[in-house]
């Protein structure tokens, strides 16, 4: 069971990536998956996740109405569209697999590589 993360790279502020999480192992349909980030010196934070059961999307306030979350069973894939970045939204960023969206961060199994993504000028 694998969890691959992408994406991440440096942009200014206002613009705009995209993340994705590719998954083996296993298909979406098994897990809830979730992004998480951590930024220097702060505590993890849960950002977003969509469910195993429904696709039903959830976000942290501070990135609602400038993520997206999706996801493409086909590719076995989920995607975090991200815009409008900010230099707060600077941080590495993590997906990973846990059993439903209300789960705590370590009630997650499964995780991937961090990719960093840096918002600046």
């Amino acid at each position: 069971v694998q969890l691959q993360a992408s994406g991440g790279g440096l942009v200014q502020p206002g613009g705009s990536l995209r993340l994705s999480c590719t998954a083996s192992g296993f298909t979406l349909e098994t897990y809830a998956i979730g992004w998480f980030r951590q930024a220097p010196g702060k505590e993890p934070e849960g950002i977003s996740c969509i469910s195993r059961e429904d696709d039903s999307t959830f976000y942290r306030d501070s990135v609602k109405g400038r993520f997206i979350i999706s996801k493409d069973n086909a590719r076995n894939t989920v995607y975090l569209q991200m815009n409008s970045l900010e230099p707060e939204d600077t941080a590495v960023y993590y997906c990973a697999a846990g059993p439903t969206c209300n789960s705590p961060a370590t009630f997650y199994s499964y995780w991937g590589r961090g990719t960093q993504v840096t918002v600046s000028s």
